[in-house]
């Protein structure tokens, strides 16, 4: 059997896959990581099964300093019309947002920094990849901007009391969640030394090596068992969300 290929975009070198890329080799997958803006993205979707988007520390609408996010969000945009399963992270999520009609900001309640939860809503609970999860499911924030609306249509599958939209779902099999699930401590003490002003916001012992070694045994409990239900849909042996009838707005 074919390995599935997935298409991987690193907006950012201060965010790459880690384990998150392990658990899908790990699972059948073939990678394919473009890291912008140095390496191009392709054309078109033409051989991939699949489309990761990763984050980073632009803004989804900063075009006028990165140009090239247009470009990813047109692909996003190609994707999710094509129904090709995807999985967007932090950034990744604000960019498939905003391609399919939502809307990004600085949110309005302060930077979400370190280790947190988030709880599943009720469509949750019969998505082919949240349903297995865990009420609450351990993640790691680090964002300023966050996700204001919702594409039109879309699925709220997490929230936290903070900022509600964490996890959505567009049409079938369209995914955005606002948190990270790819991370290693030592990326994440790097983020917190790139933006001490995000990291006092937190409290003395939360970004520590020692508390971060253990918040990440807990989210590669919860999340490699989730990446490896994205390879079985990539590779059609989960079948995708029910068809619910919508209508993709004109990219």
């Amino acid at each position: 059997m074919t390995a599935p290929k997935l298409l991987v975009i690193q907006p950012d070198a201060s965010d790459p896959i880690g384990p998150l890329g392990d658990w899908l080799t790990e699972a059948g997958a073939e990678l394919d990581i473009r890291l912008l803006p140095d390496q191009t993205l392709p054309a078109d979707l033409d051989g991939y099964a699949g489309v990761v988007c990763l984050g980073g520390g632009m803004g989804a609408n900063d075009d006028e300093a990165h140009p090239w996010l247009a470009d990813v969000r047109k692909l996003l945009s190609k994707a999710a019309g094509a129904r090709i399963p995807t999985l967007a992270i932090c950034l990744g999520s604000q960019l498939l947002a905003v391609a399919l009609g939502g809307s990004v900001a600085t949110g309005d309640q302060g930077p979400e920094v370190g280790p947190g939860l988030v709880s599943k809503k009720d469509a949750a609970w019969t998505d082919p990849l949240f349903a297995e999860l865990p009420l609450m499911q351990d993640v790691l924030q680090f964002h300023n901007d966050a996700i204001t609306r919702l594409p039109a249509g879309a699925e709220l599958l997490a929230s936290s009391p903070r900022y509600p939209y964490q996890a959505f779902r567009f049409d079938r099999c369209a995914y955005g969640v606002q948190f990270h699930i790819e991370t290693t401590p030592h990326v994440v003490l790097d983020w917190a030394r790139q933006a001490p002003e995000m990291a006092e916001l937190t409290r003395p012992d939360v970004l520590t090596p020692e508390n971060l070694a253990r918040v990440h045994a807990d989210i590669t409990e919860t999340w490699r068992p989730f990446a490896q239900r994205f390879v079985r849909l990539v590779s059609g042996d989960l079948a995708p969300a029910a068809d619910r009838q919508r209508t993709l707005p004109m990219a």
